[in-house]
């Protein structure tokens, strides 16, 4: 249903659309950005070479629907970040679940990878929902806090492995 194709100039505005506060923000990249979200700021990640980033593509109507990057902190983990179904109408299908399953796809048939992570919001429970399905699972006692505005969200880290993920 869906497909991954590379994340380029021409996906910028779409995604800067997408953002349109600073709570869609921190809940999409985390601190890595600052509101409001810029071209400057995307073209860095485009730049850097341990990131693959991607505009996910619903593939019957070819309409682009979301973003997703996978980050290789090193030569042994896979860390999936920033992945957003922007457009809401194809939200609630199933769709992040499928995104997520062809991005550890990617990160595993990498050659030394062996442990996908990734950091989400606890009070989205539909994205820790997604995210158990695939298979992560919450990494106790690594958590991190963010103040955003007059709150401070508390950040999971969630991990599988490349062992477990072949299993399920």
């Amino acid at each position: 249903m869906i497909l991954l194709q590379p994340f380029n100039k021409t996906d910028f505005n779409q995604l800067i659309a997408w953002e349109t506060d600073e709570e869609a923000l921190m809940q999409f990249a985390g601190p890595s950005f600052s509101f409001p979200l810029t071209k400057d700021q995307l073209e860095l990640t485009l730049t850097d070479a341990r990131s693959l980033t991607y505009s996910i593509l619903y593939a019957a109507d070819k309409t682009i629907i979301g973003h997703a990057e996978i980050y290789f902190p090193d030569n042994a983990t896979a860390h999936l970040c920033r992945i957003l179904i922007g457009n809401v109408k194809y939200r609630g299908k199933g769709l992040g679940l499928e995104a997520v399953n062809h991005l550890l796809n990617i990160s595993f048939s990498r050659p030394g990878i062996e442990e996908a992570s990734l950091n989400v919001f606890d009070w989205n429970t539909a994205a820790v929902k997604c995210y158990t399905k695939a298979g992560f699972t919450v990494n106790e006692g690594n958590t991190k806090t963010r103040q955003v505005k007059d709150q401070v969200w508390t950040a999971l880290n969630m991990r599988l492995a490349k062992k477990d993920w072949a299993n399920l």
